[in-house]
């Protein structure tokens, strides 16, 4: 009964880490370029998350091959880029924001669904990106689950059908609210 975390290179990967095995998971960490699909499959996952990282999508190595591979499978979380890659994956696209967010809070205004289900709306999120998913883009597949609460930017979705959760802020951060409680919803999820 293993998590796998696909590291993309982020300071963040093992605040999340430790946050995950404080609530009860195995967690296996892989570099994004240092382990296969295959070798995934071979861990038998019992849900994936996606780290934050830097840069966007295109330097996230394995993960939106992950994506194509696990989707409809296990649940999947990603968290920052992580987010954006899910974003994208589904044929959204993935801007500047137009702000740069680093290690500043945010008031976010949630569906409490999902990864959201307890938590109270509106809460205080870190935010570290300067990118996000274009909200004109939004993939049909995907469904908008949080929102900054000044103007609006996304800052979670959801698959329509699937266990499929993005994150752009950072729950993992010590300034972020509510955000074991985030990460313990999703590894109760389910296929």
């Amino acid at each position: 009964m293993t998590t796998v975390m696909i590291d993309n290179y982020d300071s963040f990967t093992y605040n999340v880490y430790q946050y995950l095995c404080e609530l009860g998971a195995k967690v296996v960490v892989a570099r994004n370029d240092k382990i296969t699909v295959d070798e995934i499959k071979k861990i038998d996952p019992i849900n994936i998350v996606i780290s934050p990282g830097p840069g966007s999508p295109k330097d996230s190595g394995v993960s939106m091959d992950v994506l194509k591979a696990f989707a409809g499978k296990v649940p999947i979380l990603g968290i920052c880029l992580g987010h954006q890659c899910i974003y994208e994956f589904y044929g959204g696209d993935v801007v500047v924001s137009g702000e740069i967010w680093h290690g500043k809070t945010s008031s976010m205004e949630h569906d409490g669904k999902g990864v959201f289900k307890g938590i109270p709306s509106p809460f205080k999120a870190t935010r570290y990106h300067s990118l996000v998913g274009k909200i004109s883009t939004l993939p049909k597949e995907l469904e908008i689950t949080c929102k900054t609460k000044k103007n609006g930017l996304i800052q979670g979705v959801r698959h329509k059908t699937l266990p499929i959760y993005g994150v752009q802020f950072h729950p993992e951060s010590c300034i972020s609210e509510h955000g074991k409680k985030l990460l313990k919803n999703f590894l109760d999820m389910k296929m």
